[in-house]
């Protein structure tokens, strides 16, 4: 979106000014430069405004898509507003802009790690408003990037620098979030409320599965109960009347269907006529056919083709569906979901294949032509095994010599170097690009990474910080690498807020303003060096 920064100054330096000459003398000390440079660096308001500015940026992705899959989406799954921030940083620093590139929000770390109950599994046991006080968390974090980026270009333009460009073309870090709503916690009344909480924090695309909401279970894990359509429908629309209450008109939902592995349902549906959708959903229904006279008291019988059926139930009282019924019934999943106001699908599989993702869509789409998929790029997947595995069949196909290689042991480092390694790499580098054009899939999102970086990386540094380096660990492994890499946090005051801060109270209290930005303040340690046109040599910038 260009000029809106040119725009919004233009504009708040003449409602400033406006504002003064009403009030007269006593805004003598409010300086209209000031304020209006402020009011840049604030674009966004409210979390409705983010909302309805990242649904339009969807929308518009979404259509560039159906025109070209290569124009597929991105996004990395963020626990904390700084962890968020970093990354979009990065992306603008490496990329040179946030298009296409989105924010994941994810149930599983929102239950790990943001819980007051403490750590605990993808159950949605966690409180329900931890999911939009994270979304409000993360846009905070990201407006006030803005804000600092902005503000050193117009501390830049201030000091003779020719910068007005960059300013007036300025690229927000507000990017889409896809949030987490998990089964709806509770019923669809809950759902809706839930919902409107998550837009009015600035979500503006919402993910919602088919799972029973107080048997909630990971997708990579066992024991998953779906819902019957009728039900699922109902938390569609739950969340379609909150985006509508709230003006956020092009507000996205995301259907997921866990039918893949789900083998269990709570509860069956009651049929009004042949064929309807109730009665798909009951067909799926494992059971036994029996005589009346074989019936137990208190027994549940279906009638299926003038025979009577006792459904299979668990001592539970769960309901088992038909082995072998899970690709049929995520068909469905998907096709319904789109003809009761789904936007995008997403589709929990045990592996990521390529073609086994495809054959779903394939089916899906000869009903709904458009189906898009939002596919979890999961760390719940040992990715090398199984890329090695599909590779080891695809050179078995091709007549290869396999003999040199231990089909149960493909993990191992004897194989790093190895042309199936290679060729599984390769496989692994493409699988976004290949499951975008073969598969649907219009957007890709890990939804654990800043977990597993965060354990990663303390992991190596405690090796060495505890151990025989000691303080070199730190310095060689993350500061040096910052400064090298121009991490932007490596001035932690600066991207804390420091400096704008600085700058606000000049603005407030002028000469008799206290700041930090001083001298003494050892962040200037981390100026870039300058080159001296006279004498050719590297002297240390002052701020």
């Amino acid at each position: 979106m260009k000029n809106l920064a040119q725009s919004n100054y233009s504009s708040a330096l003449e409602t400033v000014r406006n504002l003064k000459a009403k009030y007269g003398n006593s805004w003598n000390a409010i300086n209209s430069e000031s304020a209006a440079r402020m009011v840049t660096q604030n674009r966004f308001k409210t979390g409705l405004e983010i909302a309805k500015y990242t649904a339009a940026i969807m929308r518009k992705d979404m259509a560039d898509y159906d025109a070209d899959s290569s124009n597929y989406t991105q996004s990395l799954g963020c626990w904390h507003g700084f962890v968020a921030q970093q990354k979009m940083i990065a992306v603008k620093k490496h990329h040179k802009t946030t298009s296409k590139s989105y924010l994941y929000l994810s149930g599983w770390m929102v239950a790990a790690l943001r819980s007051e109950f403490g750590p605990l599994p993808d159950q949605s046991m966690h409180e329900k408003t931890a999911v939009p006080s994270l979304i409000k968390e993360i846009y905070d974090f990201l407006r006030q990037a803005d804000a600092i980026e902005l503000n050193d270009l117009f501390r830049r333009l201030e000091n003779g620098e020719d910068v007005q460009n960059q300013i007036d073309n300025f690229e927000t870090h507000i990017v889409p979030i896809i949030a987490d709503i998990d089964a709806g916690f509770g019923n669809e009344e809950a759902t809706y409320l839930l919902t409107k909480k998550m837009i009015e924090a600035g979500a503006c695309a919402i993910q919602i599965e088919n799972q029973v909401s107080d048997a909630k279970q990971c997708g990579h894990q066992d024991g998953k109960v779906t819902v019957p359509h009728e039900d699922f429908i109902a938390k569609l629309n739950a969340i379609r009347y909150a985006f509508l209450e709230l003006g956020v008109e092009d507000g996205i939902i995301v259907a997921r269907t866990d039918s893949e592995g789900a083998g269990l349902t709570q509860k069956l549906p009651v049929s009004q006529e042949p064929g309807d959708l109730a009665s798909k959903y009951l067909a799926f229904i494992d059971g036994e056919e029996i005589d009346i006279k074989e019936a137990k008291e208190d027994d549940v019988l279906l009638k299926r083709d003038g025979k009577l059926v006792r459904p299979i139930r668990l001592p539970n009282g769960l309901y088992k569906f038909k082995d072998g019924s899970n690709i049929d019934r995520v068909v469905l999943d998907c096709v319904t979901s789109l003809q009761n106001g789904a936007d995008l699908l997403w589709i929990e599989t045990p592996t990521p294949n390529v073609k086994q993702i495809a054959h779903m869509v394939n089916r899906i789409r000869e009903v709904e032509p458009n189906a898009k998929l939002v596919y979890n790029n999961s760390p719940s997947f040992n990715w090398t095994l199984n890329f090695r595995n599909q590779v080891y069949d695809e050179m078995l196909l091709e007549g290869e010599n396999m003999s040199e290689y231990d089909r149960n042991n493909l993990m191992d480092e004897e194989y790093d170097l190895s042309e199936l390694c290679y060729r599984a790499d390769e496989k692994i580098k493409t699988f976004q690009i290949d499951g975008a054009r073969e598969a649907g899939i219009f957007h890709h999102l890990i939804t654990l990474p800043t977990y597993h970086t965060t354990a990663l990386h303390m992991n190596d540094l405690t090796e060495g910080y505890f151990g025989d380096e000691g303080m070199l660990a730190y310095v060689k492994g993350v500061q040096r690498q910052e400064i090298r890499k121009s991490v932007s946090c490596v001035k932690h005051q600066r991207m804390a807020g420091s400096n704008l801060g600085d700058d606000h109270k000049t603005f407030f209290a002028g000469d008799k303003a206290l700041k930090a930005g001083g001298a003494k303040n050892t962040s200037n340690q981390f100026e870039a060096p300058k080159v001296s046109k006279k004498e050719n040599t590297t002297v240390a910038k002052v701020a």
